[in-house]
């Protein structure tokens, strides 16, 4: 499946029975991938999210990726997986989903981590955070800059994540993101703006 330039959004623990709804008005509004993200220990609760949401994005044409978690990508039949780096390696992860799924990188702020990453078979490189991030307020920052020198150098797409708004948002594409990934700037705000919020994101890519 392909990756599509654009917003990139990722789930929030705390939307509850608010996540299809939610993440649905984010599809209305252009986002191109959405990743489920959820690290609470309610595995049932889990399975069943991943598969729902699943099923969303397909209505929509748009891919679902799960976090951190290839046993739950497999069981529900992800398009794929976003591997930290200490959640597996991608190697198993390709071997298990196969050629056709999408598999993410976090990569921090590391070119080193990147090239690691990409001679393992990643599909997309992730940096970050770029920004102050309360969802990771400890993460270690990393310099727009990386993300064309990655693109360049890996000629993969590149991901900024961390922080990100519609205000830093356009310094992020001009110094080469292909994708935003946002998480608290769409899903933290009031169900009746998310759409609008997507669309706004997905205006900057035009």
């Amino acid at each position: 499946m392909r990756l599509d330039r654009g917003l990139y959004v990722i789930t929030d623990n705390a939307l509850g029975e608010q996540l299809l709804p939610a993440v649905e008005q984010a599809l209305l509004g252009g986002a191109v991938i959405v990743q489920y993200r959820d690290k609470s220990a309610d595995p049932a609760r889990r399975l069943q999210e991943a598969r729902d949401l699943l099923a969303l994005c397909r209505r929509y044409q748009r891919p679902m990726l799960i976090n951190d978690d290839l046993a739950l990508a497999l069981a529900v039949g992800a398009d794929g997986v976003h591997l930290g780096r200490s959640d597996g390696s991608l190697v198993a992860a390709r071997q298990q989903l196969g050629d056709g799924a999408i598999i993410g990188a976090t990569c921090h702020d590391s070119l080193a981590f990147a090239a690691e990453a990409a001679d393992a078979g990643a599909d997309y490189l992730a940096f970050g955070a770029m920004y102050p991030s309360g969802t990771k307020p400890n993460a270690r920052r990393a310099n727009p800059s990386l993300l064309g020198e990655a693109k360049s150098r890996f000629g993969l797409p590149v991901v900024a994540i961390g922080g990100i708004n519609t205000d830093n948002a356009p310094e992020l594409i001009a110094a080469g993101a292909d994708n935003l990934a946002v998480i608290n700037d769409i899903f933290g705000r009031p169900f009746d703006e998310i759409r609008t919020r997507a669309a706004m994101y997905h205006g900057l890519f035009a």
